[in-house]
């Protein structure tokens, strides 16, 4: 050989595959160059060792979800899909693969300011049940805001119009704690929509301090470390 070619072709030259199947292993992680796994069936070869894992398999690649701990402020949260954040105690076990950060959609936006919960897709099914029964999902949220927190402003908060009589999204809201000057709130809203709990609070006349999504539909960070993100598992549901 004294060109370089696709690896997609050498590879099924060696398999004495089609180009097609080629590209589907490369594309699942199981081709090595020199020991060193590429997974672009255009990298070009001369005289490297290419190998197959000797668990390889053809099976199609489903679309994934990501679900990422955002923390508060962070200008561009797509940024911190890469391998590298991976948490590694992600119960899933899906092998990570380039092509699952490809063709990502953000669903359900939340705060620039708020940390917590942000769910990427490549899945048109989650993106259009996240899209369209929106107004049906509850999302939770905690909330810190300055000061105690009375029964009145509870109150408030669960107002179920605006100040113009306009209808809010129904919205449950509890006070889980107090101390060093500081209440944590707990809210469950269904239809949230970014500025609504800011509006919520301004109007209870409670001063926001931090702002975390926990949990949409039955799908919840739970210990997710900020910055990090995890695959949503087969059973888990919004």
């Amino acid at each position: 050989m004294t060109e370089a070619v696709r690896l997609s072709k050498r590879l099924a030259a060696l398999l004495s595959c089609s180009r097609s199947e080629a590209e589907r292993y490369i594309e699942g992680g199981w081709v090595r160059i020199d020991g060193r796994v590429v997974e672009e069936p255009q990298f070009r070869v001369l005289h490297e060792k290419v190998e197959l894992d000797p668990d390889a398999r053809l099976t199609e690649l489903p679309p994934v979800t990501l679900l990422l701990h955002k923390p508060a402020d962070h200008p561009a949260p797509l940024t911190l899909l890469t391998a590298a954040s991976h948490w590694s105690a992600d119960p899933d076990g899906t092998r990570v693969l380039k092509r699952h950060f490809h063709q990502l959609k953000l669903t359900v936006p939340l705060e620039p300011a708020a940390s917590g919960l942000l769910v990427y897709t490549q899945d048109g099914r989650v993106a259009r049940k996240l899209g369209e029964e929106e107004g049906l999902i509850e999302v939770e949220m905690t909330v810190d805001v300055q000061g105690e927190v009375s029964r009145e402003q509870l109150a408030l908060l669960m107002r179920d119009t605006d100040s113009r009589g306009q209808p809010l999204p129904p919205l449950k809201a509890s006070l889980t704690g107090s101390g060093m000057g500081r209440s944590k709130l707990r809210l469950a809203i269904k239809g949230a929509h970014p500025g609504l709990v800011a509006y919520v609070c301004e109007r209870a006349g409670l001063q926001i301090l931090a702002m975390k999504r926990i949990r949409i539909g039955r799908a919840s960070m739970g210990p997710l470390p900020p910055g990090q993100w995890r695959y949503l598992q087969a059973h888990e549901r919004f």
